[in-house]
């Protein structure tokens, strides 16, 4: 049962932060970080999306540590999960002109809240690539490691990216957090699934 709850929080989070982001008139998805739909009148949704999702994650994350194939794949998942639920907990600050009014680059003086947020975004970041490099190595399916491996890679690089576009204020900081996230999460979501089915 965990296994399928986690694949749904993990398709939610996606399916709910697209829908969202594309229906708000003064979000740019392009521009815009996923993690600032948590503000403005609206942000209460992505706020939800953080906690319930990520806590569904936790919970498909126990049941790997209990049930396999890996124990230390499902801890790693465990923190990735609960990175998420902290991500909703601290919000980031306004920045990049949104909510409308508030400043159009990035502020060089942070509250302790958007410093928290930065914290967990690096937890989930970096677990999420990490739990792809262990399932490279420890499924026992050849087509989930090679999927996995690649995917380790391309987190990676993409985290990189994402990084210099950030520290530029670059246009695109929107999208290329996108690449990560819908593949990722995607990956994470049919990696549950095919848990749950025995097929990895």
């Amino acid at each position: 049962m965990g296994l399928w709850v986690g694949a749904a929080g993990a398709a939610l989070f996606v399916l709910v932060f697209l829908i969202d982001g594309g229906s708000r008139p003064d979000y740019a998805p392009v521009r815009h970080p996923v993690s600032a739909l948590a503000l403005g009148r609206r942000g209460w949704i992505q706020t939800a999306n953080f906690l319930v999702c990520g806590s569904a994650i936790t919970a498909g994350a126990l049941a790997v540590v209990i049930e396999g194939p890996n124990a230390l794949l499902g801890v790693v998942l465990i923190i990735f999960g609960l990175g998420l639920v902290a991500s909703g907990v601290f919000r980031m600050d306004p920045m990049l002109g949104y909510p409308p009014g508030a400043p159009t680059g990035i502020p060089e003086q942070h509250s302790i809240g958007h410093r928290l947020h930065d914290v967990a975004g690096a937890v989930v970041f970096l677990s999420l690539p990490l739990s792809a490099t262990i399932s490279a190595f420890t499924l026992p399916a050849t087509p989930w490691r090679v999927a996995s491996g690649c995917l380790a890679v391309a987190l990676f690089l993409g985290l990189g990216q994402f990084g210099r576009a950030w520290e530029q204020v670059s246009p695109r900081i929107g999208l290329i957090q996108r690449a990560m996230i819908i593949p990722g999460w995607g990956w994470l979501a049919a990696l549950f699934t095919a848990l749950a089915l025995g097929l990895s």
